[in-house]
């Protein structure tokens, strides 16, 4: 039986048959991320901002300096998350059907603070390595006065939802023999060349999360 969605308002109404409420997919497609969008109202207006993020468990953890606006909007209310990785273009014969392949995770719910320094060095290591596999390991942990000088928020991921669309082109019949290019252009999130600081004394290479390509 397919997971249902956890809450009304995470319910897909339109393409519903594109929706997945199940966490191990909502986990992978968080799991991909780097950066996630935040929607929050603030001063009687409602903002929508960029900024890295991971999981923990059953959390989606973000931080931020501790004079933060946006962490104290999202303190003191409500707001939603977005997640999306664009994989690819889909090229049809009409204008109309032109479309792209996707996986998007759409996160309600409200924000608490991580305040526990061990929790919190943690979290941050977390991070670290979610960048850069094994790296926590190999630099130099944060100083007291840096963890305390940050503000650690997480978000739980019960009530979430998951939209995908994957395949081929879905022209009309009518459309068929028009004589354009048809079909679908992949795409990556792919690293480049490492750039090596000008006075690293270290000659290995950094990790790379698996899901970038190279």
């Amino acid at each position: 039986m397919p997971t249902p969605p956890p809450s009304p308002r995470t319910e897909l109404r339109r393409k519903s048959d594109r929706a997945d409420y199940g966490r191990a997919t909502i986990d992978a497609i968080v799991d991909q991320a780097l950066i996630c969008n935040i929607a929050f109202n603030h001063g009687g207006s409602v903002h929508c901002l960029p900024t890295s993020c991971w999981r923990v468990g059953d959390h989606l953890y973000i931080h931020g300096a501790n004079n933060s606006r946006m962490a104290a909007a999202l303190l003191a209310g409500e707001c939603s998350v977005c997640i999306a990785h664009l994989d690819g273009l889909v090229l049809a014969r009409s204008a109309f059907h032109h479309s792209m392949n996707y996986r998007s995770v759409v996160i309600y719910g409200r924000f608490e603070e991580v305040v526990d320094p061990e929790c919190k060095l943690a979290a941050f290591n977390a991070f670290v390595d979610f960048v850069s596999p094994g790296r926590s390991a190999r630099v130099r942990e944060p100083s007291a006065a840096e963890i305390s000088g940050t503000k650690l928020l997480r978000i739980p991921l019960h009530e979430a939802a998951a939209k995908m669309r994957s395949g081929g082109v879905i022209d009309a019949d009518d459309d068929m023999a028009i004589p354009v290019w048809a079909g679908v252009i992949p795409l990556t999130l792919q690293s480049g060349i490492p750039e090596r600081d000008s006075v690293c004394r270290s000659e290995d290479s950094p990790h790379l999360p698996t899901f970038l390509e190279r």
